[in-house]
């Protein structure tokens, strides 16, 4: 079994990511508890052990998801931001929120060249 492991600002993300886990509660799983409490294992490993955590968790946060859990020939980084992500198609070339940005930008201009063209016409 191939347990992802971590970078130190990978592990400093999920850290962060396990308080918006439903089962932790005060630096405790819920889950491993059994009448003694047992300390989250996401919060002092720097693998991904906790399968509620990537199931559930993790997901919250795309980019920290796609570094983690993909091989690297899944994962794509953004030519604007630099983010990892994984593409949905062989093409992309930016995150979804870079891709919503750039979209937009490219069709001011388009339109911007449009009218400009139309009104060189008119004259």
């Amino acid at each position: 079994m191939n347990i992802p492991r971590m970078n130190y600002r990978q592990y400093r993300k999920a850290r962060r990511l396990t308080h918006e886990c439903c089962n932790y509660c005060d630096g405790n799983c819920l889950l491993l508890d059994d009448g003694e409490e047992c300390v989250c294992v996401q919060s002092i490993s720097y693998s991904l052990l906790c399968r509620w955590f990537k199931a559930a968790v993790l997901p919250l946060d795309a980019a920290l998801c796609a570094e983690i859990s993909k091989s690297r020939e899944e994962v794509k980084r953004c030519t604007v931001c630099g983010a990892a992500f994984v593409p949905k198609s062989n093409r992309a070339k930016y995150c979804p929120d870079c891709a919503a940005r750039v979209r937009r930008k490219k069709e001011a201009e388009r339109q911007r060249q449009r009218y400009l063209h139309s009104t060189h016409l008119g004259r």
